[in-house]
């Protein structure tokens, strides 16, 4: 299949992958990512309850649920261990830059200062609505003052998190994939599947799981284009990060990944009913926000 013309800059941003095109080099790397990243999550776990102490228990059993501000901060950095095997890969298996799967950095900024506030302003407006269903009014997790002194700290924790996915699904997967083959239903679509399948999580939410992951794997797909007509991650990091800021830091659903959210709603992410109602919104908003980035793009 030939690559659509307006993916011509997914060419410069994947020219790095294509001087060592070799499949054997694509499989290696996925064996070190996924050795060397469960190497360095082991090795932070370890590090925390070293220092936790007594309290390591807690700490760990809070990190595990992300159900307390410390506990999800930690869980969030603990994403990071995965860009670690990443830029092994990408230095000594495949002799490239780290940050070459970035893009170049200053049209990554450029990109990203222009995507950012339109996908956040828009996702702000639709914060705002109530919630559909009824009685789902929203309920107070964190008191102001303490979500605002933390917020540096989560902030931080969640770009670690995001940046770490997108180098990961955007980056090495996709930029080798168009290596392999031209076709974008391949690079594209194969990273977005692997996302929806790492967001395919029955124990956590039931009978919803699959709608969810389903959406993840849309998700991937929109992210996945934009970074293709971008020619950087910038695009894809900047409405990743607005997705999950809204959902992790401003409100969140009761219960596991709840510790860092301002506002809950009264209802579990395993409750059929509010969360099939609120996905359609869901999916409007991945919509526009994803057109408002294409937008952007273009001034």
């Amino acid at each position: 299949m030939k690559i659509p013309s307006a993916y011509a800059a997914h060419d410069s941003l994947a020219a790095p992958a294509r001087k060592r095109p070799e499949g054997w080099r694509f499989a290696l790397g996925m064996v070190v990512i996924m050795i060397a990243g469960y190497g360095i999550m082991s090795t932070y776990w370890a590090l925390i309850q070293t220092i936790a102490g007594a309290q390591a228990p807690a700490v760990v059993n809070d990190a595990e649920t992300g159900s307390s501000p410390i506990g999800m901060i930690l869980l969030l950095i603990g994403f990071g261990s995965m860009a670690g095997g990443v830029a092994l890969a990408a230095e000594h298996v495949h002799k490239r830059a780290f940050l070459s799967l970035i893009g170049p950095l200053d049209l990554a900024w450029s990109q990203f200062k222009r995507v950012i506030l339109p996908v956040a302003g828009i996702t702000a407006l639709v914060a705002i609505l109530p919630f559909p269903g009824e009685g789902r009014a929203l309920e107070n997790n964190l008191p102001l003052g303490y979500w605002i002194a933390l917020l540096p700290l989560s902030i931080f924790a969640l770009g670690v998190q995001v940046v770490t996915e997108e180098l990961l699904f955007r980056g090495y997967l996709q930029q080798h994939l168009s290596v392999i083959s031209r076709d974008p239903r391949l690079w594209i679509g194969l990273p977005s599947a692997l996302f929806a399948l790492g967001h395919y999580m029955p124990a956590e939410t039931g009978a919803n799981a699959i709608p969810l992951a389903l959406w993840a794997g849309a998700f991937g797909i929109a992210m996945g284009d934009l970074t293709a007509r971008a020619g950087t991650l910038a695009p894809a990091i900047a409405v990743h990060f607005v997705n999950n800021a809204a959902a992790i830091l401003l409100v969140s659903y009761q219960g596991d990944l709840s510790g860092l959210a301002l506002y809950t709603l009264p209802v579990s992410v395993a409750d059929v009913e509010p969360v099939r109602a609120a996905l359609p919104v869901d999916i409007l908003l991945l919509v526009v926000t994803w057109l408002a980035a294409r937008v952007a793009l273009r001034r």
